[in-house]
């Protein structure tokens, strides 16, 4: 089962905080690592760039809009993800509860 694991978390939490706290979320990321290749496998992950960033490609019919910044307003932002390739969404709620504390969304992914 692939599913895809959606980290959220208001930016400015990682931009105010110390080195030391920093390091921990990393060490926190590299145990969920070690954790999925264990219990499945890591398929792709990577940080997202800053939502100052985002470009919103929006279509209607013919009509293309284009926004500076993310798709909807909120206080937590989409700042990563991960696919991961687990026996079932058990294993992927498991795994999750190891990383740093974010708001987490599991998605399957639908296969065709």
């Amino acid at each position: 089962m692939k599913i895809a694991v959606f980290l959220y978390q208001d930016e400015s939490i990682w931009a105010n905080a110390t080195e030391a706290e920093q390091e921990q979320w990393m060490g926190e990321h590299d145990a969920f690592s070690e954790a999925a290749r264990q219990r499945g496998k890591i398929i792709a992950g990577e940080a997202l760039a800053t939502v100052s960033t985002a470009t919103t490609v929006r279509r209607h019919g013919d009509q293309v809009s284009l926004t500076d910044g993310p798709f909807a307003e909120t206080a937590e932002q989409l700042g990563g993800f991960y696919v991961l390739d687990v026996p079932d969404l058990d294993v992927a709620v498991d795994l999750v509860k190891l990383l740093p504390e974010y708001t987490v969304e599991l998605r399957p992914i639908t296969e065709y």
